[in-house]
């Protein structure tokens, strides 16, 4: 007989319809981290083509997950840029320089999955205000411990984002 040990949390169901939207940053807020114990954090993203996701960016204590829903989503790894399209996973590690963007012929969906969970919808709630110009970027620089969101500079990205605008 298998014997389970008790849950260390209820399960967390989320209706799409109680999901909260952030439709300027594409974002479909799912499950936080205190809804699962820290067990995990998770949001859908929907990106028109060429659509900007997340700037190059590493998490010291969490491990990313990608699964692409639909289209294809460019994505930076360490050095390197890779193209994942619909039923593809990705895996980022912890440490792992990453950032993702929708390829530029082709919008992009994908479920994001941050295992151990942190909290992390209001970091998304000041990218939305960073990017409607009413909070300056150096909130959340400030912020990049409290979200293990730690901002880098990437060259190989930034070509990827400078070439793609070029083909335009």
């Amino acid at each position: 007989m298998i014997r389970s040990t008790p849950p260390s949390y209820p399960p967390v169901l989320v209706r799409a319809e109680q999901a909260e939207q952030l439709p300027s940053i594409g974002h479909t807020l799912l499950a936080d981290s205190p809804a699962t114990r820290g067990a995990l954090s998770s949001h859908r993203v929907s990106l028109g083509p060429g659509g900007a996701g997340a700037v190059p960016h590493r998490h010291t204590h969490s491990a990313e997950l990608f699964y692409i829903v639909d289209g294809a989503l460019d994505v930076l790894l360490g050095d390197d840029v890779a193209t994942a399209r619909r039923g593809d996973l990705l895996v980022v590690p912890p440490g792992v320089a990453h950032a993702f963007g929708a390829h530029r012929d082709s919008g992009a969906e994908a479920l994001i999955v941050i295992t151990p969970g942190i909290e992390r919808f209001d970091y998304f709630r000041h990218v939305v205000r960073m990017r409607q110009g009413a909070e300056p970027r150096d909130v959340l620089l400030g912020l990049q411990d409290t979200f293990d969101t730690h901002f880098i500079d990437s060259p190989v990205w930034s070509h990827r984002d400078s070439a793609g605008k070029d083909q335009s």
